[in-house]
């Protein structure tokens, strides 16, 4: 009896291991799409940066005004391509600390801290938060929002 329940147990995860290979290659997918998005902009190269998004994408950013207010801005694709292609004098670096990528078939959720800089100076903080989807076999950004502060940063 105990030779069969192992014998089951064993093809149950045999069955399970090209789903978790699956898996793990998407999440690598996700990742190198928002890699390629950061040195795009780190490049100021729009068109590399426009490839991993969907054309019509939402850009939001929450923050706290000097009022002290909470606020959401709302910002659009092509102003942000234009900005990241307009040559400026310090590079953008966005350095993010951490990935936590979650995905449900063809739907990926990606969660980034990050530290921004212009050239060798630090600007501000926070958190991207990143909806994408796969469509015709590569992940595509559909979605961002970002938190952003200038104190309180990790470490």
């Amino acid at each position: 009896m105990r030779i069969r329940i192992l014998s089951i147990c064993i093809l149950i995860l045999c069955a399970m291991a090209p789903s978790a290979n699956a898996q793990t290659k998407d999440v690598e997918a996700v990742k190198a799409t928002i890699i390629k998005m950061f040195d795009g902009m780190r490049a100021g190269d729009s068109s590399m940066v426009a490839s991993v998004f969907l054309k019509d994408a939402p850009m939001n950013t929450v923050f706290t005004n000097r009022n002290g207010e909470v606020v959401r801005s709302v910002g659009s694709l092509d102003r942000f391509l234009n900005a990241v292609g307009t040559p400026h004098p310090e590079v953008w670096d966005e350095q993010i600390s951490s990935f936590n990528i979650q995905i449900d078939g063809d739907l990926a959720s990606a969660w980034t801290p990050y530290k921004f800089y212009l050239g060798d100076n630090f600007s501000h903080c926070g958190v991207n938060s990143f909806q994408m989807a796969k469509l015709g076999g590569q992940w595509k950004i559909m979605y961002i929002v970002d938190t952003r502060r200038g104190t309180d940063c990790p470490e």
